[in-house]
This record gives structure tokens, sequence and C-alpha cells, in this order.
């Protein structure tokens, strides 16, 4: 993956605009959904819808502070390509009658524990804690989540929808990988004295303390499906092939940081992480739903109405 002219690459992103109107929602295949693997692809079509929006609230927030007008364009339209994903995803559900009315899909608790995390906290953290942690996601879980779809569902209509999908996304990635190559060119000892206090801040570790989790609970669900762990893990390990194949990128701390969580997680016999870290997936399993705060207004931005 070169390192990109961003200018070059908000024209191809304007020039690359699609609606969800421009699938045929109503072609034949939708029948190719087995009975098996209904009860199991509603859930993970739902996590999967949920993970697209996280994505979009963190776009949203780093368009906020976004360094150049340029990358604040690229992250305005990111955050709607996500929403458009989620959208599209939601569309699928519908199409296999997996959605009754109006309704949202419920996202799993760890998801929805993130997603009150970004609705409080997002806009105050800065783009470069988002600009790391958004590519690993989706490098990680978007690229993992997607082609296990893609691999078992014959429905030509999903094909379709992520072929779209997976074309913004390595748009995403692209412009990820190049930002993190930004903030790591001269990096010094006082950015490393500026990210060690960043790692204090309380609302950052309540973020650490929603992100880990998710990972775990993710890496549960996929296996549940039939993924092995090893093609997430395979996965994951991109993030720090690519993030590191310059002394630029190397050099950003925070890809360091994100690198050796990376290497927890795909370490199984690392004990000492993973032990506690599932421990807390089933502890926040038994949190009620009613105990929660309600959705952000955001959430009701959803729709899989062709005309989004």
């Amino acid at each position: 993956m070169a390192k990109i002219d961003l200018d070059k690459m908000l024209e191809k992103v304007k020039n690359t605009q699609w609606a969800l109107s421009d699938i045929d929602w109503d072609a034949p295949g939708a029948d190719l959904i087995t009975e098996e693997q209904w009860p199991k692809l509603k859930e993970f079509m739902a996590d999967l819808m949920w993970i697209e929006h996280v994505g979009a609230r963190a776009f949203a927030a780093m368009a906020n502070k976004a360094p150049t007008d340029t990358l604040r364009q690229l992250y305005s339209y990111f955050h709607a390509e996500e929403q458009r994903h989620a959208n599209a995803e939601m569309a699928l559900m519908k199409r296999w009658g997996m959605l009754d009315g109006d309704e949202l899909p419920e996202p799993n608790i760890n998801l929805r524990l993130v997603i009150e995390w970004l609705d409080r906290y997002s806009d105050e953290m800065p783009v470069y804690v988002l600009g790391t942690v958004v590519p690993m996601l989706e490098i990680a879980l978007d690229g993992a989540l997607c082609k296990f779809l893609l691999d078992t569902v014959e429905d030509p209509v999903c094909h379709a929808a992520f072929e779209k999908i997976n074309d913004d996304e390595s748009r995403h990635l692209g412009v990820g990988f190049t930002v993190m190559e930004m903030q790591g060119h001269g990096a010094t000892y006082i950015k490393m004295v500026q990210m060690a206090a960043r790692l204090m801040d309380p609302r950052l570790i309540l973020g650490i303390a929603s992100y880990f989790p998710l990972l775990n609970k993710m890496r549960d669900n996929v296996v549940a499906m039939g993924l092995s762990e090893e093609k997430l893990y395979e996965c994951m390990r991109k993030f720090e092939k690519i993030g590191g194949r310059t002394e630029d990128g190397r050099r950003n701390p925070w890809f360091q940081i994100i690198k050796l969580h990376s290497r927890w997680v795909v370490d199984r016999d690392n004990r000492l992480y993973h032990k506690p870290v599932d421990a807390i997936v089933k502890a926040t399993s038994y949190i009620p739903r009613k105990a929660l705060p309600a959705v952000p207004s955001w959430v009701k931005e959803l729709t899989y109405k062709p005309t989004a």
C-alpha cells in the first residue's frame, strides 16, 4: 500500500460516491440463505452493521479536529460512507427477513458500551488517537468479517453491495495509514511524553476498558460463525505489517502501542491478557440492557431504505 496524495484521494472519493438505490435489492438470490445459516447470520450482520456505525462516529469526531481542510473533507465523506455501509447491511438484513418493520438490530453489549463511550468522549479525543485505532478496527474486524461473509453467503446482491463497501474501505485504509505515517514524521521525545500523559486520561482509560473486551467478544462471535481465530489474527497482523512499513510509520508512538496490543490479542497463550479480558466479556454479558442509557440520537440516522 503506497503512500497516497490526499488531495488526489479526495477527488477520487468525491467521484466514487454511491447510493443504496444503485443496488437492486429485489433481485433473485435471497433464498440462497439457508435455514441453518439464518440465525447466526442475523447476529453476525447486526454486529457488522454496528461496527460500521462505530467507525462512522469516530470519523465524525476526527473531521471536527482534522489538521487540514483536505483531511476534514475526507473524514466527513468517510463518516457518510460508513453510515451508508451500515444502511446497506441493514438492507441485506431486511432482504433476508431479519428485521421487522423499521426496527434496528440490537448491538451486542460490548459494542453498545463502545457506542456509549464514543458518544460521550470521542469529540474530546485527539485525531492521532482515533486515527490509529480506526485503521486497526477496519483492517481487523471489517476485513475479517467482510471476507468471511463473502466466502459463506452466495446471494449475488450481498456480493454486489460488498463490492462497493470494500472499495470504500480500501480508500479509508489508504488514508488511515498515510496519516499514521504523517503523525510519526519527526516524532520526538516530547511526543512520547505527551502520549504517556494522554494514556493517563480517565476518558481514554474508559475507552480502552471497552475496546479490549470488544475485540475478544468479536473473536468469540466469528468463531461461533465458523471462522477460525487464525483468519482474524491474520488480518490483525496486517496492521503491524502495513503500519510499520516505513520509518515514519514505526516512529508513530500510537502505532507502537496498538501494535503491542495486537500482539497480545493474537497470542492465545498470553493468559495474563486473555484471562482477565475474557472474564470482562463474560461479566458484561450480565449487564441488563435496561441499565444502559438510551441509544444516542445519531443512531436514528440508520435506515435500510434504498433512498438513503
